[in-house]
């Protein structure tokens, strides 16, 4: 494996989702909820969400393109198609689809009753525009940008046609354009400017964004003209809420407490123990909606010391027990995956013995690299200590989570390894990784599909996008790897697709480059009063256009 070339830069302001966020509930009498009142009782016009992400800098998921955007994408934007339960592409925007038969061209024909809440309509142009507007570096898209970086152009070909010509063949269209961060925006709204559309995005979804009071709520108002719930969904009843308050609160204390009160309605991040406490109350409920795509992992820097030597990754890897961790910081709530990726990906290949726990055969493999002196326990060679950075920050990382690395970091010092956890805000974290300045990093990533694999270990992915990001944290360049990836991301052949994505991952497990620990969490709690919250299984976003506060 070769030192990456280009460096990433740490710019990466239009990225950076905002770090200072209120801990505090604020009350909200007019929405609290009796758990002991009349059942006959008139549904509320405003369901109170509360999240414990960050809060976005830009509700645009085209500028950066991170999960809390989403989150909130979800209410307001549409995409062209999406998921159903069984993990099949259904229509949503678009109603149908058609590839060429070299697979460089794809005919998209859209719902010609879908509007923007401006009035415009959602048309081939409108397509076209979101497309330019994804792909123009002032947009500074990262998550977008990649998942439409095969389209050299739309082409209008009628009000409510637009085709997609191609560079290469790309086996993962549908499933990109499924994704809340390539969601069609209205034109008009981007030709307000940056600052402005940030502020308030206009999509054709069931809600539009009224009001956002920076470090406190997001209020979004019912679109009453609303037309399109994606494919499997039921559309808006009469009783469905007319307003919801999103509601930035940090403290996944003072959110569940907000939930057991009924100050709010649904949360999400819950702690381990709030999730086993809300199983056992009846007037709460647990939905669990893990993320596609990557699984939770630690990358592990192989374009430099002391992860430029794989008898090193070995060790690091063989000294560490995550179930033991998982076991007991997690309560059951996140079963151990050895797969580079989530569970949820029918493609998804376990791989155990890679990273089964020997600590003796850690020691051995170090003594081979030539770690055989020690200072207070620490390992070095040639006078260095065998010292491994490992940013974290509270915005990617709950509390639970920075207890395991803890462990992590405990057991690999048993070893020799001097694991220097930094707790970060996330500025400083993204900054961190586009300095290189890490050997160790957890960085979730969310894609429909196995074409993840080639987002996140292809050498191309090591050159960031215009927001300055890359994903190629475990910096892995290999001709061999590359052409698995593009495998993945061209054939159209599902059975070629599969073989070569269930060979990548037997290379990511082989060469020891990622530590898996479990798949990416996505947990909500809400009052069982409440009617019909669901999660898009697009990504596992809550679609909440069609619930009912009781």
């Amino acid at each position: 494996m070769n030192t990456p070339r280009r460096t990433p830069t740490a710019h990466r302001n239009a990225w950076i989702a905002g770090f200072a966020l209120a801990s505090l509930v604020l009350p909200l009498s007019a929405c609290a909820t009796d758990s002991g009142s009349d059942e006959s009782a008139e549904p509320r016009d405003t369901l109170v969400y509360a999240t414990g992400d960050a809060e976005p800098d830009c509700l645009d998921p085209h500028v950066g393109g991170n999960f809390p955007q989403a989150l909130l994408a979800t209410q307001v934007l549409e995409s062209l198609v999406a998921l159903n339960d069984a993990g099949e592409i259904v229509p949503w925007l678009a109603t149908a689809w058609e590839p060429a038969d070299d697979g460089l061209s794809w005919d998209f024909t859209l719902d010609e009753s879908a509007v923007f809440t401006d009035g415009t309509p959602v048309d081939a142009a409108a397509v076209k525009a979101n497309i330019e507007h994804l792909q123009d570096p002032d947009t500074g898209s990262s998550t977008g940008y990649l998942a439409v970086q095969q389209i050299e152009e739309v082409e209008v070909v009628g009000p409510t046609v637009a085709r997609f010509h191609l560079s290469r063949p790309d086996a993962a269209l549908l499933e990109s354009l499924a994704q809340p961060w390539v969601a069609i925006q209205s034109p008009a709204g981007i030709e307000r400017g940056q600052e402005e559309n940030c502020l308030s995005p206009i999509g054709s979804g069931p809600f539009r964004v009224a009001e956002w009071v920076k470090q406190d709520r997001i209020v979004l108002e019912r679109n009453t003209d609303y037309a399109t719930a994606p494919d499997g969904f039921e559309p808006p009843s009469a009783d469905a809420a007319q307003r919801l308050e999103w509601r930035f609160i940090p403290d996944a204390t003072t959110r569940f407490a907000a939930l057991e009160s009924g100050e709010v309605d649904v949360i999400d991040n819950p702690l381990p123990e709030q999730i086993t406490s809300a199983e056992a109350d009846d007037a709460l409920a647990h939905v669990d909606a893990p993320r596609p795509g990557a699984s939770n992992r630690i990358e592990l820097n192989t374009g430099q010391a002391p992860f430029d030597d794989q008898r090193v990754r070995e060790a690091f890897i063989a000294a560490t027990d995550v179930n033991a961790g998982l076991e007991t910081l997690f309560e059951g709530t996140a079963p151990r995956s050895t797969s580079a990726l989530s569970s949820v990906e029918p493609l998804a290949v376990q791989s155990p013995d890679a990273y089964a726990v020997d600590p003796g055969r850690a020691a051995e493999l170090l003594d081979e690299a030539g770690w055989t002196e020690r200072d207070d326990g620490i390992r070095l060679k040639d006078g260095e200590r065998l010292t491994a950075r490992f940013p974290v920050t509270g915005a990617q990382s709950t509390q639970a989570e920075q207890a395991l690395f803890e462990q992590i970091q405990a057991a690999a010092r048993e070893v020799g390894f001097d694991v220097q956890i930094t707790l970060l805000d996330l500025a400083s974290w993204y900054g961190a990784l586009g300095a290189l300045e890490y050997e160790l990093v957890s960085a979730p990533y969310t894609k429909i599909g196995p074409d993840v694999l080639r987002f996140l270990y292809h050498s191309d992915a090591t050159v960031p996008a215009p927001s300055g990001y890359f994903a190629n944290h475990a910096l892995v360049q290999d001709p061999e790897l590359d052409a698995l990836l593009e495998v993945i991301g061209e054939e159209s052949d599902p059975e070629v697709r599969g073989d070569a994505a269930r060979e990548a991952q037997e290379w990511i497990a082989e060469a020891r480059i990622i530590l898996p620990i479990y798949d990416q969490q996505n947990h909500f709690l809400h009052r069982a009063d409440l009617e019909g919250f669901r999660a898009l299984p697009t990504v596992n976003t809550p679609w909440l256009g069609n619930v009912v506060a009781g």
